[in-house]
């Protein structure tokens, strides 16, 4: 309790108290009668007590449940301070010190506005006083306890959480697309829906390599981020997808049902919705996206055999450089131990990269002419072609559904005589909704168009095969790097000519692949 020696007590006085309590968590805060209002009931009859000397409650609550005192971002600690500051407090009165505040450096902060202000601090179960030095000291060495048990607390915490985590156990967080949380088990269960959009955006992923792209045709398709609701009931809106939504999604171990900690993962308790080699796939492409530091010469090159050439005089990688000339640009394969080296020993100087890439295109012809290939692959795509068209029918039904109704609300809010309040804006919403759905509504619809009697045929995959440099140009850049990286082990080039080792395994991966690629391609001309 606060010695109030510098208000002069009396019957004349009234002294205004406020009562501000808190509570950490939130947990027990709907029950009739919590922890605020005990906090409070003590605070009243302390206060009742000390009717005689003038004091009196105000009405005012300042109250936060469910806010941690390791911070002042509290609005029931804002309120009481604001209310300070216009001088309309002249006692403040807690059940304990730390309900105020758990951070040393925020309570000597605050006892120093109290000072300025003329205002008096009491604790309702502690004994001391702020206007003299030794009180001060004490409440300092109070305040110190409460910090450190603020911290052992936290530490607690983290050490439950790693603990959980190592048993594969859901600890919370925003949730994540594909899954909703059943909170009263604390596990994570499969949306169906959600985890068919998180399964189109790895494949899709693994066909374009760019997250830039991804977003765009997710944006163009009406897909939106997660959407869900709160413990308090506030629903938060799913919002239009950008490059750090794709990647978070695409680096969350959660999809292959692990749980991460720091810089490891274990088995979760949840089911997995992305398949462990579709996983590494997508990896294999984000590290080969992922940005170092080079010139930017090299940052505009393109180089599909980086990586698996080799110089067969010096037995070292050969990295691709360029030149400039006449407005042209050129790339060339140079033996990296011979261009650090002060004066040239190697015979081969630099390569053309044009040459070197045509000439592995034309020995990886006879692998694409494989009638085995060519049939397995013709499966595989017309699997995937079946998916993906009745996606995009499903959604297109989807939005001309949503669209109609649109319309219809829009033709309801125009009839004669409707006074509905707010109608004005009412309908220039509606309005806007019946333009954003009907732009994606036309962009799926071409791709629709792209599908309707276009089915990709056997005779499609063996002449886009026969004519391997044809289908090689109407790759993108990343999927011509990531054909070569899967079919071709090394390339080795000497002065007599090339030596080149393919790799033997993976075949279903490498169909798949190709599937992909066929279906791509098709599409793609089609839609030209």
């Amino acid at each position: 309790m606060l010695d109030n020696s510098n208000v002069a007590p009396g019957k004349d006085k009234t002294l205004r108290c406020a009562i501000y309590t808190r509570k950490s968590h939130e947990e027990g805060l709907e029950q009739e009668f919590n922890s605020l209002d005990a906090q409070r009931e003590s605070a009243e009859h302390y206060i009742e007590a000390q009717r005689m000397r003038g004091w009196t409650a105000l009405p005012d609550r300042y109250d936060d449940g469910g806010f941690s005192g390791g911070n002042m971002e509290r609005p029931g600690l804002r309120r009481l301070l604001a209310d300070i500051d216009a001088g309309k407090i002249d006692v403040i009165v807690v059940y304990k010190v730390d309900r105020l505040s758990r951070s040393l450096l925020d309570f000597m902060k605050m006892i120093d506005l109290f000072n300025e202000k003329g205002v008096s601090f009491v604790s309702v179960t502690q004994h001391f006083s702020t206007t003299d030095p030794t009180g001060r000291m004490f409440l300092g060495i109070l305040i110190t306890f409460a910090q450190y048990e603020r911290e052992v607390i936290a530490e607690r915490i983290r050490d439950k959480v790693a603990a959980a985590k190592r048993r594969g156990k859901y600890c919370g967080g925003v949730p994540i697309i594909g899954y909703d949380v059943d909170r009263e088990n604390k596990k994570l269960l499969i949306n169906p829906d959600e985890a068919r959009t998180v399964q189109y955006i790895f494949r899709r992923f693994i066909q374009i390599g760019s997250a830039k792209k991804l977003g765009q045709e997710l944006n163009e398709q009406g897909y939106r981020t997660k959407a869900w609701t709160t413990k308090k009931g506030k629903v938060r809106e799913g919002s239009e997808w950008n490059t750090a939504h794709i990647y978070r999604l695409l680096n969350n171990r959660i999809y292959i049902g692990e749980i991460a900690h720091k810089d490891r993962s274990y088995p979760g308790e949840h089911e997995g919705i992305i398949d462990r080699a579709t996983w590494d796939k997508v990896k294999a492409i984000l590290e080969d996206n992922k940005p170092v530091k080079v010139s930017m010469a090299r940052t505009k090159m393109v180089a599909p055999l980086k990586g698996v050439i080799r110089c067969g005089h010096c037995g070292c990688s050969m990295g691709p450089t360029y030149a400039r000339k006449n407005g042209r640009h050129y790339t060339y394969y140079i033996c990296q131990k011979d261009s650090k080296r002060t004066v040239s020993r190697c015979p081969l100087k630099r390569i053309p990269a044009g040459d070197i890439e045509q000439a592995v295109i034309e020995q990886l012809s006879a692998v694409f002419r494989t009638p085995t290939l060519v049939a397995k692959t013709y499966f595989a795509a017309r699997d995937i072609e079946q998916v993906e068209r009745e996606r995009l029918f499903k959604q297109k039904a989807q939005l001309e559904m949503e669209l109609s109704q649109a319309r219809e609300q829009a033709l309801e809010l125009m009839k004669p005589g409707s006074d509905q309040p707010g109608k004005t804006e009412m309908l220039t919403t509606v309005n806007r909704q019946a333009v954003e759905l009907s732009k994606q509504l036309t962009h799926v619809s071409e791709r629709c168009r792209a599908y309707q009697g276009n089915s990709i045929t056997e005779q499609d995959v063996s002449e886009a095969f026969q004519n391997v440099e044809g289908f090689w140009e109407d790759l993108f850049p990343v999927e011509r790097n990531r054909l070569i990286r899967l079919l071709v082990d090394k390339v080795e080039i000497r002065e007599t000519g090339i030596d080149m080792e393919l790799r033997t395994n993976g075949l279903t991966t490498l169909i798949a692949e190709l599937a992909g690629l066929a279906c791509e391609v098709t599409e793609r001309r089609v839609s030209r």
